[in-house]
């Protein structure tokens, strides 16, 4: 069929990606035991990380949600896009070339398709860069070095220009062989009346990245109040943009965010520069929306676990233990009204939330051109944790000197501080209110504690579960498993998948297919025998040895190889079990234990078997007559198992 690609080519393009690598574009991991990496689930809202990452394996699977599965599966569901379009993506990562059945490579295809928007916003940036530098633009480039960026930064940033024209990029996307419809797709260009034409036109250009660095969109700034637009004009919502999941510098920041676990959220675009080139490389910035609840899944899973207790904790290098979010926010009632609404945002979030506001109403790119960089960093530094701002926000306005404006005050804020759930940082805030009213502490707790039993005044409420949403099918974790028999099983069946080397040595692959009890259990076993068992994996190291792949990359690529054809063989509802099995922990994970480990499990197993067969005897002798013919030849199989078990226990000492 026309348009698939080649299996071969999917398989060369698995075995070059990383799947830790791929992850960590998006998630902040740290190391969950051996082989083993760890982090928030960017599919479900968590507070401690249930998101596993097996790199041996080449499988992810989430012990929270049940969501599972390669790295073909993890960019399909984060990026939002086809089987096909991860495939291409991850080949354009690693360098590998795709051909289609049927002979002929798709350079054109039907409908819009994420490789191609993505290298239409390319020429777009190469195109507007070039206009930066034309006599039109002279308005755009004195704006720049007005606010302090020179050419270096603007080539850091890939700033350019769109000339005043209807179609400057339109005809150069088409002369790079786009259609109409990727042209449209891509938002790039309007659809009008008389055709297409090019959406921005007159301003200066900023790209903006995904997480990864693809360009996937612009933010556009008039330069002359003769553009009858908004000041800022951003890409429309397109297949590879939306703007509630895209933080602007992102794809700058992200190292730095994940090693200082901080992240800085300006206003603007000018904002990020002025703030990155400060030093304060963790800078981001919305795209022509509020800081949304989409955005705060995107902080989190950046910083990492937010849901420490000790969250908020200031240590001795002025850092809150657990990660800083840090919002520069103007000082007037517009960014009181956005630090209310951060404030409403999971509580975990909140106590690792601060506010920065500059003297004067300043953004971090007015403070840069007036005091330098040591001004911004200054501004920075100089945060206030975010409840102090919201209530002391709250309270700003309200006559304090009168008693019916601290009346009023306490009424207002009473219910912010009530909010708060940590029993002692409550406490705390509430002896900081008596402070800013001038009140008693004891009239003030009352009051908080009032509010407190109300809960239709508290602003915080648990998110429902989407019951229309079926989980997908997940076993326990083994670490919960106590039935003897049953955590046996699991953890062969975890050596099946994740030592299949080791399998193959113990001679795994004779066990029948009666060794399992539990049914689901059987089932993945089922999976692994129609796939051939460990032969699978050995036969794919014999074939990447014969082309020069040895070692631990040959280990790593066949391992993958052969998880994706025992899941191959599942139905949908067993596949994400087998996904989760190998990922799971093992309990035993030295190297130098592994043989050993492996061994006394395939022991067990058969002992376990061995012991299910003599009960099923000694039922059947006692049902059955010492005088009948058949009774010996019983008896005599009975003490062969008997022997046969006591060898087995003899083996495991």
């Amino acid at each position: 069929m026309a348009g698939l690609i080649r299996r071969e080519d999917i398989d060369e393009v698995r075995a070059r990606t990383r799947i830790e690598d791929i992850v960590a574009g998006y998630v902040s991991l740290r190391p969950g035991g051996v082989d083993s990496q760890q982090g928030l689930c960017p599919f479900h809202d968590e507070k401690t990380p249930s998101f596993h990452v097996r790199p041996s394996v080449g499988r992810w699977h989430c012990f929270g949600c049940g969501e599972g599965g390669d790295a073909f599966s993890f960019v399909e569901k984060i990026e939002h896009i086809t089987f096909v379009e991860a495939v291409e993506l991850l080949a354009r990562k690693a360098g590998v070339e795709l051909h289609y059945e049927g002979g002929q490579d798709r350079k054109g295809p039907a409908g819009p398709n994420r490789a191609r928007l993505i290298d239409a916003h390319r020429v777009a940036i190469d195109f507007y860069q070039k206009a930066l530098h034309t006599p039109q633009a002279e308005a755009g480039r004195a704006m720049l070095a007005d606010r302090g960026f020179d050419s270096d930064a603007i080539e850091h940033y890939s700033i350019g220009y769109s000339p005043d024209s209807w179609d400057g990029v339109l005809k150069e996307l088409r002369e790079h062989g786009f259609s109409e419809k990727e042209i449209a797709a891509s938002g790039l260009a309007t659809q009008g009346n008389r055709g297409l034409y090019d959406r921005f036109r007159g301003r200066l250009m900023w790209p903006i990245f995904s997480i990864t660095g693809d360009p996937i969109g612009f933010g556009a700034r008039k330069l002359n109040d003769d553009d009858k637009g908004p000041k800022y004009l951003n890409t429309p919502e397109t297949p590879i943009y939306k703007k509630s999941q895209v933080l602007y510098g992102l794809n700058l920041a992200r190292k730095a965010i994940a090693t200082e676990k901080r992240i800085v959220v300006v206003e603007g675009y000018t904002d990020v520069m002025a703030a990155q080139l400060a030093g304060i490389e963790c800078a981001v910035a919305t795209c022509g929306t509020a800081f949304g609840t989409e955005h705060v899944k995107i902080v989190r899973r950046l910083l990492g676990d937010g849901a420490n207790p000790a969250a908020g904790l200031m240590l001795s290098s002025g850092r809150a233990y657990g990660g800083e979010v840090i919002f520069t926010f103007d000082g007037d009632a517009a960014g009181q009204k956005a630090a209310l609404k951060a404030f409403q945002e999971d509580q975990s979030f909140a106590a690792q939330t601060f506010v920065a506001v500059a003297q004067e109403g300043m953004d971090p790119c007015e403070v840069r051109m007036a005091y330098g960089d040591e001004g911004v960093r200054q501004i920075i530094d100089g945060r206030r944790p975010l409840f102090e701002f919201a209530i002391t926000s709250t309270l700003k306005g309200i006559p304090l000197e009168t008693a019916e404006g601290r009346t009023a005050g306490l009424r207002a804020a009473a219910p912010m501080v009530a909010s708060i759930r940590d029993r002692v940082l409550r406490g705390e805030y509430t002896r900081q209110l008596a402070g800013w009213l001038g009140m008693d502490e004891s009239t003030v707790r009352a009051a908080v504690g009032g509010a407190a039993r109300q809960p239709h005044q508290t602003p915080y409420t648990e998110p429902a579960m989407d019951q229309s949403v079926e989980k997908p099918a997940m076993l326990a974790p083994l670490r919960v498993v106590r039935d003897p028999v049953e955590r046996i099983e699991r953890e062969a069946l975890e050596i099946f998948l994740q030592l299949p080397g080791y399998a193959a040595q113990a001679g795994m692959d004779d066990l029948p297919s009666q060794t399992f009890t539990v049914p689901m259990h059987r089932r993945v076993h089922e999976a692994i025998r129609a796939a051939g068992g460990t032969r699978c994996f050995t036969d794919r190291v014999r074939y990447l040895n014969s082309r020069g792949i040895e070692g631990s990359a040959a280990d790593r690529d066949a391992a993958g190889w052969y998880v994706e054809q025992v899941a191959e063989q599942a139905d949908s509802v067993v596949a994400p079990i087998i996904t989760q099995l190998s990922v799971d922990d093992l309990p035993e994970s030295r190297p130098d234990r592994l043989a050993n480990y492996v061994w006394s499990i395939s022991v067990t197993l058969i002992k376990q078997g061995i012991t299910r067969q003599i009960a099923d005897l000694r039922s059947e002798l006692q049902r059955t007559s010492s005088s009948d013919n058949g009774y010996g030849e019983l008896f005599a199989r009975l003490m062969e198992l008997e022997a046969q078990r006591r060898a087995c226990e003899e083996q495991l000492g």
